[in-house]
């Protein structure tokens, strides 16, 4: 955000700055930007969101009757990167920005008022179950079933890479209950609780050693049919509207905010802020951030109005995904020889400034090449972008 749209709004920003300093817990902070992980640590994400809802800024994007702040949307955008600078880490967002909005959208009114105030309140932790081991961008194609049972539906099948199962009390999830000549009739949008019999989760340890993704298997898992989301078969009519959230999210930009954070900081100390080169390739990346922003703001004016992403959000999700990586990459330069995984550098006894103990660049990089996949691969935003925009 320019100066000029932040002037008019000094006393506002003093006033997150102020309580940012106060409440953003240190080893929370230290967590978030000394580590490799794409998404906050649950414990730390859990604790976090619940101090920003003690303040009522857990969900500055929700309207008001559900609990938002009702905010500007320069004032949203405002605060998201105020959090991002002080280091703060995103909340994880299956909560408030997935199931959130698609319980506000087409959830019955008991459904709301079970679920909202929990999710806002980081009651429950929410997982997403899309991805199965043959449906990934192909997602219409899943063969995870659910069949009535009286009121229930019985769930066999599995899911994948479905980030912190292995912590979420429930999971949203696409499931067949229909068979039909296009296959994105007969899917139906369930929510289950993890702790149901029949559910099995086991990890899937990152190429960056981190525990962030699992398998999940249904075995006659039984689910109350109460637990739907919009109407039986219906669910891909829900699905694409959440997956406009996820894929327009700000946690891109809070991702990328984070990771400028963190290259700056790592470029001073290592000397590659002296090299023009370098400095070239950084600058693009700022403006490529800044571009980004204005895309956000964009998008957070039509959800002010009312509206939903749209398509705009696939074009943040390519560039916000391309950006990244190419953030961790001039990471990986800066830190030249001590990008090595996992590696206490002050234990080298190299000459010069000592880099931070743990700085992780290379792990950093290698679990930033998801990004372009998880959500729908950047060859699908393409296509989405070449229908839905240029009417290809």
């Amino acid at each position: 955000m320019t100066d000029a749209q932040t002037a008019g709004d000094q006393p506002f920003l003093a006033e997150v700055r102020t309580w940012l300093a106060a409440n953003l817990p240190d080893d929370i902070r230290e967590r978030w930007l000394n580590g490799s992980a794409l998404f906050t640590e649950p414990e730390d994400a859990i604790r976090w969101q619940r101090v920003l809802h003690s303040k009522g800024w857990a969900a500055p994007h929700w309207p008001k009757e559900y609990g938002g702040t009702g905010w500007s949307v320069a004032r949203q955008y405002a605060f998201e990167m105020e959090c991002s600078r002080a280091g703060a880490p995103p909340v994880m967002a299956t909560g408030t920005h997935m199931i959130g909005p698609v319980l506000m959208k087409f959830g019955t009114l008991e459904q709301k008022a079970r679920f909202l105030p929990r999710v806002l309140g980081c009651d429950d932790y929410w997982c997403q179950g899309y991805s199965e081991p043959g449906s990934g961008s192909d997602l219409a194609s899943l063969s995870t079933r659910a069949t009535k049972d009286g009121s229930d539906y019985l769930i066999n099948g599995s899911k994948i890479w479905t980030s912190h199962a292995h912590a979420a009390d429930w999971m949203f999830a696409l499931v067949r209950t229909g068979d039909y000549p296009k296959p994105q009739q007969g899917i139906s949008f369930l929510m289950l609780p993890m702790d149901t019999p029949g559910i099995t989760v086991r990890p899937l340890i990152t190429i960056g050693d981190d525990h962030e993704l699992n398998q999940v298997f249904f075995d006659d898992v039984r689910v109350p049919q109460a637990y739907r989301i919009g109407e039986e078969d219906d669910g891909w009519t829900v699905a694409k509207y959440l997956l406009e959230f996820e894929r327009g999210g700000n946690f891109y930009g809070g991702w990328l905010a984070a990771n400028l954070v963190r290259l700056r900081a790592l470029a001073a100390i290592s000397g590659a802020d002296q090299d023009p080169a370098f400095v070239h390739r950084l600058a693009e990346a700022e403006i490529e951030a800044e571009a980004i922003a204005m895309g956000s703001l964009r998008l957070l004016s039509a959800l002010t109005a009312g509206g939903n992403p749209g398509p705009e959000s696939s074009a943040s999700k390519l560039r916000g995904s391309e950006v990244n990586q190419l953030v961790t990459e001039l990471t990986m330069m800066a830190a030249g020889d001590y990008a090595v995984p996992q590696r206490p550098f002050d234990s080298l006894n190299a000459p010069g400034p000592h880099l931070p103990e743990e700085v992780d660049a290379a792990n950093r990089y290698f679990e930033a090449r998801a990004i372009s996949i998880m959500g729908g691969s950047s060859e699908v935003q393409k296509n989405i972008l070449a229908k839905l925009v240029l009417g290809l």
